[in-house]
């Protein structure tokens, strides 16, 4: 059993799987059987408003987990069961093996609703609580990817992505170029130096999108809005065609509408930071200047712009790092070669930026790199990504103290200042 806590969602989860993810065995099957998220509405803000969030934890996370515990599965005989209740009947299943739960990086008060709800839970059932890095959770969204497909199609496959590879974590609160190395081994290539990829795509979408159109959305994430509304019909994708050199990249292109956007980080082309602040504030100049009279098609040039400005950004910084690493021999004969690129988060969903970074790799050469990219519903926050890497936590000889805390801040690097995911402090070797 499985809890999401994080920002805005509420999401439980229980699932199953075939058995050890350890060593070189063979990905075993993996099973949901149950999967449910509750989202705040935080329409009335414009954006996560903690309260609110906070509000809505409190609320669902109860009967979350009351019509999850049916869906476990029946009991074996022989092994520890719990009673519980569906309806006006008792059934009798198996009882987790362990809990998993969202320890950070995120909002503490949200973190903390779900974390000491685990813990209880954890105590009454007598069961290994493990507290999950939301991050590292996304960078192996794919593994459980792989064994649900294992799965559903009864073929035996090696787990996948096979480390070493590289990660590139987008969404409204992280902006990450990861190198995945190990289990608990994601040395951070490239962050964000002001605000997240995901973040400035909301801000600039409230205002690009016609008034109308936010007023008729319950979405307080407007990103997927934007997309929407940039490509209708899923039509336009095939328009782009990814700058071939360096400097047509860095180039600004005119517009028929008498602005031009300027590309983040232009004057310092080979620093492997990421930058947003700027184009958003660019674009809301442009939107405040114009007021009513942008008409339709120059919105719907604008968000084309944008979108293609934000992941241009993250595809140039993916081209540097594999660049670096082909120049650098002497890491290049001691590590295993990159062949894949993972590419998880909330903004991983938008289908121009698989466009964009596809075009990006084949244009410079990089064809042979392998794009994963998780089904929609699996890259936003979602339980089933916390349920896998508690998984593989657990199986790998790891559970969290009863003492330990949420974290706001914590990285996955382990040569970060806090020592990444294991220099958390909490975590314990399973007897």
């Amino acid at each position: 059993m499985v809890f999401l806590i994080n920002s805005d969602d509420t999401c439980v989860a229980i699932l199953e799987t075939a058995g050890k993810v350890t060593g070189s065995t063979k990905l075993p099957g993996a099973k949901l059987h149950f999967h449910e998220k509750v989202t705040a509405n935080n329409a009335e803000y414009r954006g996560i408003h903690p309260i609110v969030a906070l509000s809505s934890h409190n609320e669902h996370l109860g009967p979350l987990i009351a019509k999850a515990l049916p869906a476990l599965p029946p009991e074996i005989p022989g092994l520890p069961s719990l009673q519980v209740r569906s309806g006006s009947t008792w059934l009798q299943k198996q009882r987790p093996d362990f809990i998993s739960i969202t320890r950070g990086p995120g909002l503490l008060p949200s973190l903390s609703a779900g974390l000491q709800t685990a813990k209880g839970l954890a105590v009454a059932w007598q069961i290994p609580l493990i507290g999950v890095n939301h991050m590292q959770a996304h960078a192996l969204t794919p593994r459980l990817v792989t064994a649900l497909e294992t799965t559903s199609n009864g073929n035996e496959r090696q787990r996948e992505p096979a480390f070493p590879f590289l990660s590139l974590l987008v969404s409204g609160g992280h902006t990450l170029l990861v190198h995945s190395k190990a289990l608990t081994h994601h040395s951070i290539l490239a962050s964000t130096t002001d605000i997240a990829a995901g973040d400035v795509i909301d801000k600039m979408a409230r205002s690009i999108l016609p008034p109308d159109v936010i007023e008729r959305s319950e979405e307080s994430m407007y990103g997927r809005l934007l997309e929407r509304f940039a490509f209708p019909n899923h039509q336009g994708y095939d328009d782009y065609a990814a700058p071939s050199t360096r400097a047509e990249e860095l180039s600004s292109r005119p517009s028929n509408w008498e602005w031009a956007l300027s590309v983040p980080l232009a004057n310092k082309a080979k620093g492997m930071q990421f930058s947003f602040s700027g184009l958003g504030s660019a674009v809301e100049r442009i939107c405040t200047r114009k007021e009513t009279r942008m008409c339709l098609d120059e919105r719907v040039d604008l968000a084309r712009d944008v979108m293609r400005i934000v992941f241009e950004h993250l595809a140039s910084r993916v081209i540097l790092a594999l660049r670096s690493m082909d120049e650098n021999k002497a890491t290049a004969d001691r590590e295993k070669k990159i062949a894949t690129l993972v590419v998880s988060g909330g903004v991983a969903s938008n289908q121009f930026l698989r466009k964009v970074l596809r075009s990006f790799l084949d244009v410079r050469g990089y064809t042979h790199i392998r794009l994963i990219f998780p089904p929609p519903p699996l890259c936003t926050d979602n339980a089933a990504m916390i349920a896998w890497t508690g998984t593989e936590m657990y199986e790998a000889g790891y559970e969290s103290d009863l003492r330990c805390k949420a974290i706001r801040k914590w990285s996955v690097d382990p040569n970060a200042e806090d020592g990444g995911i294991l220099g958390a402090d909490g975590w314990k070797r399973r007897q």
